[in-house]
């Protein structure tokens, strides 16, 4: 990592989350949490639109949950999924509009090491940060970094410049997973790209919490 970070400023953050989300494949996302750093550069996102947008969590309005999907962009937004793991967004457009892309995937390029030990059923470097669990586990994101300030040099997690994606690179599909608005082309992914998690379409589950044998196969 460079001594110095060249953070992405806020108003690349307001903007619609379909036009942030395929430009901020090859930025890095870092994180300091846990007292150790980790970071990697993002190969795989979603984009999620607030009231517009019925795969959203903005979509039925603001909750204590989905509370800083609502503030200003360049913020981060953390939510606990399937009872198992966290998964990180980044906030994006006006505020209160609650857009924000999911984070999916990554490449860890510093504190391999470290990450590692957060993600011990890793079976290969690709796998460490392959899929939003995978990749909130591999930086110690949790509930108590929401909110945190994405462009704040003092802040625990923080996107860094990197090596944009040429647009002949970026691929875009079906959102993974989403019970509605299922064929949204917003997700986006960088080509060939080993750590890029692959697509499941939503199918309807039972209640309650699913085996991990179901979330490793949900994770890729």
């Amino acid at each position: 990592m460079p001594e110095t970070e060249d953070l992405l400023p806020r108003p690349f953050f307001a903007r619609a989350a379909h036009e942030v989300a395929p430009d901020l494949l090859g930025h890095v996302l870092i994180s300091d949490a846990g007292g150790d750093t980790v970071a990697l550069r993002i190969t795989e996102v979603e984009a999620y639109e607030g009231g517009e947008d019925p795969a959203s969590h903005g979509w039925r309005g603001q909750t204590p949950r989905n509370n800083s999907m609502f503030g200003p962009p360049g913020h981060l937004y953390v939510y606990w999924i399937y009872g198992m793991h966290h998964a990180a967004n980044l906030v994006c457009g006006a505020e209160g509009e609650s857009h924000a892309v999911l984070v999916r995937a990554g490449e860890v390029i510093a504190g391999t090491a470290t990450a590692a030990e957060r993600r011990p059923a890793a079976r290969s470097p690709r796998d460490l940060a392959r899929g939003p669990g995978r990749l909130a586990d591999a930086l110690a994101i949790t509930r108590d970094l929401d909110g945190s300030d994405l462009c704040d040099p003092g802040s625990a997690v923080r996107v860094a410049r990197g090596r944009p994606v040429t647009p002949d690179r970026v691929l875009s599909g079906p959102r993974t997973g989403v019970s509605r608005a299922q064929d949204v082309p917003w997700r986006f992914w960088t080509a060939t790209d080993p750590t890029v998690s692959p697509f499941r379409r939503h199918t309807a589950r039972r209640r309650g919490r699913p085996t991990q044998q179901a979330q490793d196969k949900r994770e890729g």
